[in-house]
């Protein structure tokens, strides 16, 4: 089994999660503020963060499913994702998490962004985190 997760995702030393959504025109799907932990003896977070997912209602959906949700979001988001970033303030990235359970999988070979995808991106200033994870129990019987 491969599975896929898309978000868009904004980082900023300076901008509350809620300004960073005041400036996008979105509210953020889930965020958290500089200073805040993830547990109690956790070191306290040095950021900002505002994340932006692209769900889709179909399970098993591949990047290329996911991409028509963020380009759907519109020109006026990207605008003004790319002048958040440009004024310096914040980065801003498109991130594709993938986990490869099965390494038989054919869902699991190659991602594609499309031409439509990267313009956004570009309009956006945004650049692109692919995280790829796979979960392969090895035999160990064959280094034997």
């Amino acid at each position: 089994m491969t599975a896929f997760a898309l978000y868009v995702r904004v980082i900023s030393k300076t901008i509350s999660p809620d300004e960073i959504g005041a400036r996008l025109g979105v509210p953020a799907d889930e965020s958290y503020a500089a200073g805040s932990r993830n547990r109690p003896r956790a070191m306290p977070r040095t950021h900002n963060r505002w994340v932006r997912h692209a769900r889709s209602p179909e399970p098993g959906a591949r990047p290329e499913d996911l991409e028509q949700i963020v380009t759907g979001w519109g020109a006026p988001f990207a605008r003004a994702l790319g002048t958040l970033v440009d004024s310096g303030e914040a980065s801003g990235s498109l991130v594709l998490v993938q986990q490869v359970h099965d390494l038989d999988d054919e869902m699991a070979l190659g991602i594609v962004l499309s031409a439509e995808l990267v313009t956004w991106l570009a309009l956006a200033r945004a650049d692109v985190d692919i995280d790829q994870y796979i979960f392969h129990e090895c035999d160990e019987s064959a280094d034997a």
